[in-house]
């Protein structure tokens, strides 16, 4: 790592906003609503439940999230697929909300063409699509023409079926850079600017312990792709086999991929416990500073 350098500065064009990426580490709060998040921190039991999105969120900025990331849909494994009604119905109005009371960008993690314009309408400016590299073309021409900014992850399979023999021909690493190289290409080629683009190798995404231990430790190679990095471990189940901790007990271990993650380039971390992986992403970033 002593050779390493600082992670590349980028500014993210998302609809009528500039971000800046690399000059500190992002943090992106994580807003589940849903009622079956698999970090049980899922705000959204039923219809009225829209002002508990709400406040999680208002609680995140305060802890100091630099991006609000609201998802409707669960994507933990063998999660089985949301109509667009009921996933609007989870996400549209808290953005709705959200956006006329906060200043910090906000994001919603959606793969639907439908959900991400109305959300976009709202007052949204990022899509997280987890299904980034099995490219949505209409998705991707209704992003450009909002000139909105899209995280592109890398999934293998689906929710339902990822953690289900998973393997990969040959490096783990090579393999998911190669197709998140083809799924920029393309949206580039659809219109996209290179400053919409924000890519994440997948942590826990159709891998096993091993392959997202191989990703932390070599995130650095991901910098060729020339797009801001995010990554996203937050008290997912790698960490709990290595620590043998349910999810409730898992900020350790989250902390600790969050500070290799950034040590190794990462622009932006996704997290459940802004406060505590905020002020640690601010330690490692002086650290960072210091490399020659």
């Amino acid at each position: 790592m002593r050779n390493q350098k600082p992670a590349k500065l980028f500014n993210i064009k998302a609809v009528d906003r500039v971000i800046q990426a690399g000059h500190k580490t992002l943090v992106m709060g994580i807003v589940n609503a849903t009622p079956d998040s698999f970090s049980r921190d899922g705000c959204f039991k039923n219809k009225n439940d829209v002002s508990v999105v709400v406040r999680r969120a208002l609680h995140q900025v305060k802890c100091g999230a630099d991006i609000i990331d609201i998802g409707g849909e669960s994507s933990r494994p063998g999660s089985l697929r949301l109509s667009e009604k009921e996933e609007m119905a989870r996400v549209i109005p808290a953005i709705t909300l959200l956006a006329k009371k906060i200043e910090v960008p906000i994001s919603v993690d959606t793969y639907k063409t439908k959900v991400a314009q109305v959300a976009l309408d709202a007052g949204a400016v990022i899509v997280n699509n987890i299904q980034g590299t099995c490219l949505n073309k209409s998705l991707i021409k209704m992003i450009t023409r909002y000139k909105a900014a899209i995280v592109l992850m890398h999934m293998q399979g689906t929710p339902r079926t990822m953690q289900k023999n998973v393997s990969y021909r040959g490096d783990v690493v090579e393999q998911i850079i190669k197709e998140l190289v083809k799924a920029k290409v393309e949206c580039l080629n659809m219109g996209m600017l290179p400053e919409q683009i924000i890519l994440d190798p997948g942590i826990g995404f159709g891998k096993t312990v091993e392959h997202n231990l191989e990703i932390l430790a070599r995130l650095n190679e991901f910098s060729k792709l020339k797009c801001p990095v995010l990554v996203g471990t937050s008290c997912k189940n790698f960490i709990g086999q290595i620590l043998d901790k349910n999810v409730e007990e898992r900020l350790n271990g989250t902390l600790a991929t969050v500070c290799v993650s950034i040590m190794n380039g990462a622009h932006i971390v996704r997290v459940h416990d802004v406060k505590e992986n905020k002020e640690a992403a601010a330690v490692v970033d002086e650290i960072v500073k210091l490399r020659k």
